[in-house]
């Protein structure tokens, strides 16, 4: 990583509040449940796509807001003692955005495609076969510690077999959000699913909705006049000095702006890239 943090990853992710809170600005802000996340981002479309991607789909672990490595769609793993062979244990009950149900199958698809993308870096795969119905093993050639932390990658996202989601309109996930309405390279609206396992620990606004907005001043009026909460504002432009705003990671060096409306975590993990795409998923509406 540079020196000076990559604006883009910065802002797609919620790590802006590690560097609020080593400023010693109080992030005490208890999260609830409810409300509309507005977000206003540039024209760029890998971007929109992360932040809905973020919130639609999941991977089976995750770097939590704490740092520590946590379940996500998988409840639990282990391996043998040369960490050559793991196996997950996947979450029972998980269905996708169209109400399918997720099986060890799609996992097992899914992973295939990421290893044959180079996503599970040097390592060197023999398998990865389902061996239950809620049950995956992956087989390394040699033993490797760090496969849980792989899997909470960014593009580690399980995807359902078959599905060829060759458009924002047409993502699917098991997260707890679904996709209500998109518009390639302009703006989508995401709807909180009504149970979810993540219920009570992230996914707190009822909504969130994202928009383009290709000119900065124009974001940053936008976000002064209070039609959006959150925007990437490099510089802060037309900004500094107006009232109940935040600026990260100091009004001097401005990446994003959000409303004193908005909550986030204390922490978040200084060890995973910071291109996670869960702002939506673990900020909040005060």
């Amino acid at each position: 990583m540079s020196d000076r943090l990559d604006r883009r990853a910065l802002f797609a992710s919620g790590g802006a509040a590690v560097l609020l809170a080593a400023a010693g600005v109080s992030q005490a802000q208890t999260p609830r449940r409810g409300g509309v996340m507005r977000i206003a981002v540039p024209r760029d479309e890998a971007l929109l796509r992360l932040i809905a991607r973020g919130a639609i789909q999941e991977k089976l672990t995750e770097i939590g807001p704490d740092g520590l490595l946590h379940p996500e769609l998988a409840t639990r793993w282990s391996c043998d003692t040369d960490a050559k062979h793991w196996r997950f244990d996947l979450r029972e009950g998980t269905l996708f955005s169209d109400n399918r149900p997720m099986s060890s199958e799609d996992v097992v698809n899914a992973l295939h495609q990421h290893f044959s993308a180079g996503r599970f870096g040097d390592l060197a795969v023999d398998h990865i076969i389902a061996t239950g119905d809620l049950q995956v093993e992956v087989a390394l050639s040699r033993g490797s510690a760090h496969l849980p932390y792989i899997l909470a990658q960014t593009d580690m996202w399980i995807e359902a077999t078959g599905h060829n989601e060759s458009s924002l309109e047409e993502m699917l996930g098991t997260g707890p959000y679904d996709l209500i309405r998109a518009n390639e390279n302009r703006h989508f609206m995401l709807q909180r699913r009504l149970t979810h396992p993540k219920d009570g620990t992230a996914g707190w606004a009822d909504q969130i909705e994202a928009v383009v907005i290709p000119d900065a001043a124009v974001r940053a009026e936008a976000l002064r006049d209070g039609y959006v909460d959150i925007a990437a504002l490099p510089q802060g432009k037309g900004l500094i000095g107006s009232g109940n705003l935040l600026y990260y990671p100091s009004s001097s060096d401005v990446l994003i702006a959000a409303s004193t409306s908005v909550g986030m975590p204390v922490q978040v993990s200084g060890s995973n890239p910071m291109d996670d795409g869960r702002i939506a998923l673990r900020w909040w509406m005060l």
